[in-house]
């Protein structure tokens, strides 16, 4: 959940696997670590390293705004979805934060993960969300590998396995 500027930023040796260092933080923000899946890693690791940075070698933060906003318009006229053009950059962020919230309902390892030194700044993140119902959609698998991929593609969560019936037990709040 890293900002522009932050993702501008990143170089080469800031990936480690698959776990992402953001070691140029932006308004005073802490550095930060963030683990990535097996396919961003690969992807980031296809990459031509023409520069020391990732994502460059544009010129400056300014230049690596408008390549995304032209790959946004691009999508979004070949999707026929003009909506795609109203997310900025940092929307991602702020819906990565609400996203994570949603799930732990911890707000001070939201702020540790989005950098933040003031929980002030977090709690702007978790406005939208209404949490009055615990409702959860609950489903299994039986076969480990498809079934379960389907079902953590679809969002759900590992909950726990019943070996006497020998299956997987996930969920995802309604």
């Amino acid at each position: 959940m890293a900002r522009a500027g932050e993702v501008w930023a990143l170089k080469w040796i800031d990936l480690n696997g698959n776990i992402l260092t953001i070691n140029a933080p932006e308004k005073g923000s802490n550095p930060g670590q963030f683990k990535i899946s097996n396919k961003l890693s690969a992807m980031l690791n296809s990459l031509p390293r023409k520069d020391d940075r990732i994502f460059g070698p544009t010129k400056n933060l300014a230049n690596f705004r408008t390549n995304y906003s032209k790959r946004r318009k691009r999508i979004a006229k070949k999707l026929a979805n003009p909506r795609l053009n109203k997310i900025k950059f940092h929307t991602f962020r702020h819906w990565g934060a609400t996203i994570l919230y949603h799930k732990t309902r911890d707000i001070l390892y939201v702020q540790k993960q989005l950098g933040h030194k003031c929980i002030e700044n977090t709690l702007v993140y978790t406005q939208l969300l209404n949490f009055e119902s615990d409702e959860w959609h609950v489903s299994h698998a039986k076969t480990l590998e498809e079934e379960e991929d389907k079902l953590i593609e679809a969002g759900f969560e590992f909950v726990r396995y019943d070996a006497k019936e020998e299956l997987a037990i996930y969920r995802k709040r309604k």
